[in-house]
């Protein structure tokens, strides 16, 4: 079915009740298409395992802020299978799974989710860059007094973090 379809079939809060850990999988299953029919939960999540992948640039972005000793965390609308991104990527070689929406029940661009995190760090909103894909994201962290960057790729990104003083060294990267 083309995307346009899917929206319109499936259920209209199956999948937010999902991510902020409201219901299981299970129930999702149960409940994904508003008119009931039968959904292919293990389908959907092969095919998610198997389109994780790094975009090119940002694992070996990852590995020089870390070896510079950037805190990092990961701030993400995403349901218990953030645990397939871990087991596929290995993100937290790198940063901490630590605000995740199935965990807290709230969801970007909410800003209680992001004076929770604040709280939660015990730091000031300004000594925290936020980076999302998302503009909408990235004005609610702006709001609430972080800094905000907008990932569009990682050249930009890599810019955008020089520009703020942000120091790494891509020069010497060797992953294994």
């Amino acid at each position: 079915m083309s995307m346009k379809e899917l929206l319109e079939c499936k259920h209209p809060t199956a999948w937010i009740e999902f991510e902020t850990g409201v219901i299981n999988e299970t129930e999702l299953a149960r409940k994904f298409f508003k008119d009931g029919r039968p959904f292919d939960l293990e389908g959907l999540k092969s095919c998610m395992r198997k389109g994780y992948s790094y975009i090119e640039g940002v694992e070996e972005l990852l590995q020089a802020l870390k070896q510079s000793n950037y805190e990092m965390h990961a701030f993400t609308n995403y349901p218990i299978w953030y645990e397939m991104i871990e087991d596929k990527l290995q993100l937290s070689t790198y940063l901490s799974w630590t605000f995740c929406s199935c965990k807290s029940g709230k969801r970007k661009p909410d800003p209680e989710f992001y004076w929770q995190a604040l709280r939660d760090l015990k730091v000031d909103a300004d000594s925290c860059i936020f980076i999302d894909d998302r503009l909408r994201n990235v004005e609610a962290a702006v709001e609430v007094g972080m800094v905000g960057l907008q990932f569009k790729n990682v050249d930009l990104l890599r810019q955008d973090l020089s520009k703020l003083g942000i120091e790494f060294d891509l020069t010497e990267q060797h992953l294994s």
